[in-house]
């Protein structure tokens, strides 16, 4: 049943139960994007592995979520069971065996796979405004920062640089607001708040150095399989805005970074994005476009992105229409919202006279689905009842240990295991504010040689009661050149030399892409 060119997914079923015929997903459609979706328990993660499996072996790199820790078993063979041996019969799968797949291991917190990281700067300030949920004054504050960094050639690589360009901000305030428009010192301190809670959170762990290369998620094995990155997000999802806004960064990485490359035979990578919900829900109206501009743009790079979640509805319209490949598990029509879901479920799909899918959708048993690919000419299949077929890699998680045998040979072992902390904005702001304070310390020292050269006193005395006058005399001239001056502090003076620096240096802004993040 397994053709070249071509993924099994299952095998679709008559109105009688009888088996119809066998249905694949086209790789050289597999770059046209899609969508599973489904209730809890129906069946969503198994058709993901097997979708993973599947361009695995055909070559193409795949880059998968793993929610609840059960993905990592695609890295073991598969277990001889009764279901999976049963559903295999069921569908006539005389050509099913047990395989194991090529993966590594990734974790934001090196506990469960190799660190992943980036840098504040090849974030951006749309995905770190989005990560910090800013106001719109705030997120005007962070572009700012932005560009200063960008033309003071300040590198912003982890969250104490950001911190550090924000104090700087928010001590010279009323300077750069000449410069770069209003930079309220409340939205400066709203987002230092914020910035302490990401710490909080863990998001310290995501921004350093080395920086995650977009290379090493599209690796081929030796045996010609792709390979699979599994990112551990249990721990990840108890802060389900960073797993979103990481995994839009990587995927807004991907567009910039890859080639144009039209409609190949397979795709260069396919990416997997579960419980997709989360990169949707209170996301501003501009985010959404830009996502909707790049899941449609991205395609002609090469790379197909499946969004993996409960609720056809929790996917925007406008991306909707962008998802060619789609497998729609059981739902529940309980209330409004759930029979709306259903409805729209239903009307996505190219009918079949054969039955109707909205009553066949609250129906699905585990493990099947409706499926509708695109065929010839890109055009989606006519629905079909489907079961899906069993994986080939063990159903369930790896143990720790086996965990680790995976990370010890893997391919990326040690290039991002140790922090790298270079000279960075932190270390360059430090840098100028001692050397400002050294050039005060020198002021004053010649200040004060110059008093005891005149013959000045230190004394003080009470007004009318003599000295006063002759004091007066003695610098009268001198104060009249600094009336009403205040002496600026050491970070004042160190900040503004920056500013300086950033008015001389225009033409060195770095080039950003449409999520924000640096074009290479």
């Amino acid at each position: 049943m397994i053709e070249d060119g071509k993924i099994f997914i299952g095998a679709s079923r008559n109105p009688d139960d009888s088996i119809n015929k066998p249905e694949y997903l086209d790789l050289k459609f597999g770059n046209r994007h899609g969508l599973v979706t489904g209730a809890t328990g129906t069946g969503k993660t198994v058709t993901l592995q097997v979708l993973a499996e599947g361009f695995s072996r055909a070559g193409v790199p795949v880059f998968a979520a793993d929610i609840k820790g059960d993905l990592s078993g695609i890295a073991a063979r598969g277990e001889a069971k009764d279901f999976l041996t049963k559903r295999a019969e069921q569908i006539g799968f005389t050509d099913y065996e047990f395989d194991q797949f090529p993966v590594i291991f990734w974790d934001l917190f090196g506990q469960k796979g190799h660190r992943v990281r980036t840098t504040v700067a090849e974030m951006g300030p749309l995905l770190l405004a989005r990560l910090m949920d800013a106001s719109e004054p705030q997120e005007g504050v962070i572009n700012i920062a932005f560009k200063i960094a960008d033309e003071a050639g300040l590198p912003l690589l982890d969250l104490k640089d950001f911190t550090s360009l924000l104090n700087y901000m928010g001590d010279n305030a009323t300077e750069l607001s000449n410069q770069f428009g209003l930079i309220s010192k409340a939205s400066v301190g709203s987002i230092q708040r914020a910035l302490l809670v990401l710490e909080q959170q863990g998001a310290e762990h995501f921004f350093g150095e080395p920086a995650l290369k977009i290379s090493d998620i599209m690796r081929t094995h030796t045996n010609g399989y792709g390979q699979i990155s599994v990112l551990a997000a249990d721990k990840l999802m108890m802060n389900p805005r960073l797993y979103a806004t990481f995994l839009l960064w990587l995927l807004s990485e991907l567009f910039e970074e890859l080639p144009e490359v039209g409609d190949p035979e397979k795709p260069k990578l396919v990416f997997f994005f579960d419980e997709a919900h989360l990169l949707f829900n209170d996301a501003p109206k501009v985010l959404v476009e830009r996502v909707e501009q790049v899941v449609r743009l991205i395609r002609s790079k090469g790379v197909g992105v499946y969004f993996v979640t409960q609720n056809p509805l929790d996917v925007p319209e406008t991306v909707l229409a962008q998802l060619g490949n789609r497998a729609q598990h059981a739902l529940r029509a309980y209330s409004p919202r759930e029979q709306k879901a259903v409805k729209t479920a239903a009307e996505t799909f190219r009918p079949n006279p054969a039955f109707d899918c909205a009553t066949v959708i609250t129906n699905l048993g585990t493990g099947e689905a409706l499926v509708s690919t695109l065929e010839a000419k890109g055009a989606p299949s006519i629905v079909e009842r489907t079961l899906i077929r069993p994986p080939s890699g063990r159903v369930g998680p790896l143990t720790d240990g086996e965990r680790q045998q995976v990370m010890d040979k893997s391919p990326v072992l040690g290039l991002y295991d140790e922090d790298i902390d270079r000279e960075s904005a932190f270390e360059l702001l430090a840098a100028r504010a001692k050397k400002a304070a050294d050039a005060e310390a020198a002021r004053r020292a010649q200040e004060e040689a110059a008093e005891q050269q005149g013959g000045t006193t230190s004394g003080w005395t009470l007004p009318g009661f003599g000295g006063d006058d002759d004091n007066r005399q003695g610098r009268g001239q001198s104060r009249g050149r600094s009336s009403g001056y205040q002496r600026e502090t050491v970070v004042e003076a160190a900040m503004k030399s920056v500013a300086r620096t950033v008015a001389t240096q225009v033409g060195r802004a770095l080039v950003r892409g449409i999520l924000g993040s640096l074009k290479r």
